[in-house]
């Protein structure tokens, strides 16, 4: 039987000083419960990367799950596909995150190999790809260095690979912003977060974590070098895309 996750109350007493948000073995032990809980629609996003895996994998070639955390989507592309001779290359800067994901591994029994790195992604030589995926991680990385690394995703790419990015949003319109990020919110509370955790973590959150408008994203995917970039999927202020190559 499965052990049930544990339950996020990193932010559910008050804090005297808010310290930036970072990926620590605090966060990896409740981080099945904190994501599901946070973000709208995340089941139903980690299902669809991989029949997108399915869709578009290449024989022979490399999967890529870039800022991997648990391995969620890295697990979803391996039940899903189906091509001979691929493998899965999963990349997290946190220790803690890698070392728990390896243990889920083990526990796995899929034939497509796994291979971990604990490493930062600007760091990871990405080539012959098929598929390469940042779910909820190009929002941790500083501005000006999100287009190098959409870059050498790019580059990495074969010809109709497709790249999979969901992120958090912001909007240009200011009413819009601020009834997306209520939304949110009202979905948080729906999940047991009180107000207190949900202005505390957004404390904690807003140095590290740099959301950009669909626009942008798209704009961006589409000077990188994509010819097709498409919206498929959002939730309030969430939402993923695919590029293809």
């Amino acid at each position: 039987m499965s052990k049930k996750p544990s339950q996020d109350n990193i932010f559910a007493l008050p804090l005297a000083d808010i310290a930036d948000f970072v990926f620590d073995k605090q966060v990896v032990d409740v981080f099945p419960d904190m994501i599901n809980r946070s973000v709208p629609g995340y089941s139903t996003i980690i299902n669809i990367i991989g029949v997108l895996a399915q869709q578009y994998a290449q024989a022979d070639t490399r999967l890529y799950d870039l800022g991997c955390s648990l391995g969620a989507a890295s697990l979803s592309m391996r039940h899903r596909i189906t091509e001979e001779n691929c493998e899965i290359i999963a990349v997290d800067n946190a220790q803690a995150m890698i070392e728990r994901f390896n243990k889920v591994i083990e526990r796995d029994n899929s034939k497509t190999p796994v291979h971990t790195l604990c490493d930062d992604i600007q760091n990871i030589d990405i080539r012959n790809a098929s598929v390469a995926v940042m779910n909820f991680t190009l929002q941790f990385i500083p501005l000006e260095e999100r287009k190098n690394i959409l870059m050498k995703i790019y580059n990495g790419l074969n010809v109709g690979g497709c790249f999979i990015l969901s992120e958090k949003l912001a909007f240009t319109d200011n009413n819009e912003n601020e009834t997306q990020i209520d939304l949110h919110h009202a979905f948080k509370k729906s999940n047991g977060y009180s107000d207190l955790e949900i202005a505390q973590k957004r404390s904690a959150l807003e140095k590290v974590l740099l959301p950009e408008n669909k626009e942008t994203h798209i704009q961006r995917l589409k000077e990188t070098g994509f010819s097709q970039v498409y919206p498929w999927f959002q939730c309030f202020n969430f939402a993923s895309f695919i590029a293809i190559k």
